[in-house]
């Protein structure tokens, strides 16, 4: 992936949360959005906002890297814990990957791009760090 000068960065200092199915009402019979899904989505949203308040969405192509930082679990021996923090050994528990990517792009469709089928490339990664956050960089044109 090669960046440009515009590039779009986020923090989101908050453990992630992937996408969730949508469920089904059983009274009504129609579909909604999980509270947590909608919940982090609007916070994701918000600090974009926030840090970027005047921005027009990009309008070409774009083009996202999206790095999920886990927490350290509590139970693991130092040489384990050294590991991780070095890259060593990175998490293979959910969410999935697919689900953090759709997470973030969906909470930044008209915000930070026209639509998310601007998106022609993303690559999602998934770290272990002693505070969890994920860092989000996007940024317009031909790779």
């Amino acid at each position: 992936m090669k960046k440009n000068n515009n590039v779009i960065e986020l923090l989101i200092e908050e453990e992630i949360t992937g996408k969730a199915r949508p469920r089904m009402n059983t009274k009504t019979g129609k579909a909604y959005t999980p509270t947590k899904t909608k919940n982090y989505e609007y916070l994701v949203r918000y600090i974009f906002v926030n840090k970027y308040h005047d921005f027009k969405p990009f309008e070409k192509e774009i083009h996202m890297k999206i790095t999920a930082y886990f927490r350290v679990p509590k139970n693991v021996s130092k040489l384990k814990e050294a590991e991780m923090l070095g890259g060593i050994i990175n998490p293979t528990k959910k969410p999935d990957w697919d689900n953090i990517g759709k997470i973030i792009c969906d909470a930044l469709n008209k915000f930070a791009y026209k639509d998310d089928n601007q998106i022609t490339e993303c690559t999602v990664i998934k770290k272990y760090s002693r505070i969890p956050k994920v860092k989000v960089e996007i940024w317009e044109g031909e790779n």
